[in-house]
């Protein structure tokens, strides 16, 4: 129903969701997203009769408001919107018509690395090479901007996607043609779910997923169990919001939230402030959850206020969530699926580690959970200092990503405990590479004002860059000594940061053991210079006078955060920042930026080719058939994430994407990393299982992307080698995999590799939500095994040849339930994971991109 909404002298035309109090929050804003968009009843009803425990079969197409990505998933969605104009041309068609039909809206943030560190004229050395790695790819998206309508480019150097999107682009009400709707928004980093924090339902999807958005096609959803978690009590004195957010991941994480929407209530949330909401809901992914939504209340409405965010616009997001039944009411919670209870006042300093963001550590056990996994003791003395270190230094100190420099509280912290430290004569220990990477420009104005910067500084916190940095995997090299060190001795070194990922070989190669921690226990580690060490016992270092200075003795008091905050954070800083955010420096507007309607593609670029996902695509899709005598490509364990399929950090020169580069005449020192090249498919596909920590079952013993070539007698090779032979004898792929696979980043190119490397199906115990989807975006049939089965259960060795029947079926909404695999003399069922109506059309064609292309081809003829 239609209704009309007044917010001072303008009116607006709404939906009414009408008496939704039972529903969920999160559930409340996909009924309006149906109703506006005129959704089959059966949709509406599978909303509006939501049971909290209920079977969920039913799948709802979702419309959202703005599509929302970073250049590294970004470079190569605009690739592939470029090559489907080039195929919509070439069979006939207006290309323009492969033109975003929402906003779609890119933050240049994640390909910035941290070569240059702890000096002077960091940031502006590393912004420098930024340019001359990537002036190709940020060419491409000034062309994007130019060509494509609705296509907006924040520039290199203004922060972090997610920062920036809750600090200024997130509306979390729209306003458009009159009516006034919630914000929607779907983004290709799984941290979108940030915006969460300030009411706004979104998360992340693949790449592939949000080009189709971008092209007009709904986002096919199970309508999910929602899992209310209930806040209440306060932070302890000691305790950082940093702390909060490892405890939840932790606790959700064993509760299993995978696929659900979970949604933080109660007493607690009203005393939590956004900036500590937002820390929260950037953990989502970790936690395993689609969104982790913090309803709309009074401090949403102070926080777009003081960011910013025009009076109007705030009194109409206060007007919408209460007419529409969006406002929180901490005593009047809805019906969940789970109630969850958190007592804030349980939280303890922690981190998290040493390679999984759910394996929470309380500090003052951190020493000897170090030791509990360590190997034996081994030494190295450095030639500089002449100090010796040994398993568990700490190589890297990384005050880093969105997760925590949103977060006021925490990176003042950070900086007074530097302030403090200083004052006792505490350093960081030399062989420590320390990194300041905040996710907003905000971060240093109030840094500056506060008097912090010079603190930092001297304890070789230098301001590195704006952008993910770290986080991603763009920590640069080690110190070289240390490096040096690292390979002779095979030391076991750390990488501590304030960052939301430490999966296995994704900070950084040479680095075993990452943990994360808040921005004042990176900069206490620095100074300790080893994970060896038990902070709330042991003393950080000794002054000049050689007495022992404790992290009690520098750890500043919540009043003395809370003061400098309330003094030196100003709306005006905001202002200031965002003033200019889609203005790039000089470099920037240099680049070449003309439109036309489709991309002159380089075909001797080494950073953005045309994929060939379409070439020789028919007007029509092709039968569906059997798979047949297929290979096992990687059997691989529980918890494989999407870094171990697709790496994002460096490019070793060995690697088969690092050969191939050399062998371009790419310098090894501009090999780059793999998220900066995702624009070129003939090195993403050779990154794919590649990960330097990935341990393939079919290699025991091995560690990276080796497996065995059964066309040469089992040989052991590269992945990469032995998929090409495959391909080359017709010979179809399979990847065997445990519990949870795909876990982590939305990361399109962990199924477009494996696709290009003739992958067809995957069968696993169970999978994330975003790479399951992802996996039939590009073609790639996921496939579980039913409950207690799996590869070593069945007996499945993995070097059997694999059939897989029963396909035909499959489209025109037809999916049978299960499938017969037969390896060898072992057969078995197993569960077909094409969850939804839309998923199996986008299969049957092959992938979202051919169903895309084809149906714009079938309109634009009509």
């Amino acid at each position: 129903m239609t209704s009309i909404l007044t917010v001072g002298t303008r009116h607006y035309r709404i939906h009414s969701v009408g008496d939704a109090a039972r529903l969920p929050y999160s559930l409340r804003i996909v009924l309006e997203n149906l109703l506006r968009h005129g959704a089959p009843a059966e949709q509406v009803r599978a909303v509006t009769g939501w049971e909290p425990r209920a079977d969920r079969t039913a799948a709802v197409d979702l419309h959202p408001s703005r599509v929302f990505l970073h250049d590294t998933n970004g470079v190569p969605a605009l690739a592939d919107l470029a090559a489907m104009r080039d195929a919509m041309a070439r069979l006939g068609g207006d290309p323009d018509r492969v033109n975003p039909a929402i906003p779609a809206e890119l933050v240049v943030d994640h390909s910035i690395i941290a070569d240059a560190f702890g000096r002077p004229g960091a940031l502006a050395r590393n912004a420098e090479l930024d340019y001359e790695r990537n002036a190709e790819r940020y060419r491409f998206l000034r062309w994007g901007q130019a060509s494509l309508r609705g296509f907006t480019v924040v520039p290199p150097g203004k922060g972090i996607m997610h920062q920036i999107n809750v600090e200024h682009l997130a509306r979390v009400v729209m306003r458009q043609d009159g009516a006034a709707f919630p914000d929607l928004c779907l983004g290709t980093d799984s941290h979108t779910t940030m915006v969460n924090g300030i009411g706004t339902l979104g998360w992340g999807i693949g790449g592939i997923e949000a080009e189709a958005a971008m092209l007009g096609q709904p986002v096919s959803v199970i309508v999910p169990d929602v899992v209310g978690v209930r806040l209440h009590g306060a932070l302890p004195p000691a305790a950082t919001a940093t702390d909060l957010v490892l405890t939840l991941t932790e606790s959700l994480r064993r509760h299993g939230v995978v696929g659900k929407i979970v949604e933080f209530h109660g007493p607690g949330v009203t005393a939590l402030p956004v900036t500590d909401r937002v820390t929260i809901s950037n953990m989502s992914p970790e936690f395993g959850s689609t969104a982790a939504l913090f309803p709309i209340d009074a401090e949403t409405i102070r926080y777009l206020r003081f960011t910013g965010r025009d009076a109007e616009h705030a009194d109409l997001v206060e007007s919408y969530a209460k007419a529409q039944g969006l406002w929180h009411h901490p005593q009047s919670p809805p019906a969940y699926t789970a109630d969850l209870d958190l007592d804030l006042s349980t939280v303890v300093p922690s981190i998290a580690g040493p390679r999984r963001p759910q394996d929470r550590v309380p500090l003052d056990a951190a020493k000897a959970a170090f030791r509990a996994q360590a190997r034996p003791a081994a030494r190295a003395r450095l030639e500089r200092s002449g100090q010796e270190i040994g398993h568990g230094a700490v190589a890297i100190a990384a005050i880093t990503s969105c997760t925590n420099t949103s977060n006021p509280s925490v990176m003042v912290a950070a900086g007074l405990l530097a302030r403090n430290a200083v004052r006792r004569g505490l350093r960081a220990q030399p062989w420590v590479k320390t990194t300041l990477s905040p996710g907003s420009r905000v971060v240093m104005d109030y840094y500056g004002e506060a008097g912090l910067t010079s603190s930092l500084e001297e304890l070789g916190f230098h301001l590195a860059g704006f952008g993910c940095m770290t986080c991603i995997g763009a920590s640069g090299p080690l110190i070289e000594e240390v490096s040096r060190a690292v390979a002779e001795h095979d030391l076991d070194v750390a990488a501590v940061l304030s960052g939301n990922r430490n999966f296995e070989g994704r900070i950084q190669p040479e680095v075993r053991s990452n943990y994360l921690a808040s921005p004042p226990l990176v900069v206490a580690y620095a100074i300790a210079g080893t994970m060896d060490r038990d902070l709330t016992t042991e003393p950080l270092g000794t002054d000049p006078d050689g007495r022992p200075v404790y992290l009690r003795d520098v750890w500043p008091t919540a009043e003395e955060v809370r003061g400098v905050v309330e003094e030196v954070i100003r709306p005006s800083m905001f202002t200031r920042a965002y003033a200019d955010v889609l203005d790039g420096d000089e470099r920037w507007q240099r680049l070449e930026a003309r439109s036309s309607a489709t991309f002159p593609w380089d075909p001797a670029s080494n950073y953005v080719r045309r994929a060939p996902y379409l070439d020789g695509m028919p007007l029509e899709p092709p039968s569906v058939t059997d798979i047949a005598d297929a290979r096992v490509l990687v059997k691989l364990g529980d918890f494989i994430t999407t870094d171990h399929i697709s790496p994002a950090g460096a490019i070793l020169p060995g690697s088969p994407a690092g050969r191939y580069l050399t062998d371009l005449g790419v310098p090894r020192g501009r090999l780059n990393t793999y998220a900066s090249r995702r624009g070129n498919h003939d090195v993403m596909m050779r990154g794919a299982f590649a990960n330097v920590r990935l341990r393939n079952q079919l290699a025991p013993g091995t560690e990276g992307g080796l497996t065995p070539d059964f066309l040469d007698g089992g040989t052991i090779t590269t992945v990469y080698d032995a998929a090409r032979g495959y391909q080359a004898a017709s010979v179809p792929a399979v990847v065997l995999a445990g519990e949870g696979y795909g876990a982590g980043s939305s990361r399109d190119w962990a199924a477009k590799g494996p696709a290009l490397l003739g992958v067809r199906a995957v069968i696993a115990k169970s999978y994330e939500r975003i790479h399951r989807s992802n996996l039939v975006g590009m073609g790639i049939l996921p496939l579980q095994f039913l409950p207690g089965q799996g590869a070593d259960e069945l007996g499945l060795t993995g070097r059997e040849t694999f059939t897989i029947r029963g396909l035909g079926p499959i489209g025109d909404g037809l999916v049978p339930p299960t499938l017969t695999v037969a390896a060898d003399d072992i057969t078995f069922e197993v569960k077909v994971r094409l969850d939804t109506v839309r998923e199996a059309d986008y299969y049957r064609h092959g992938g979202i991109m051919p169903f895309v292309l084809r149906g714009l081809m079938s309109r634009s003829s009509v």
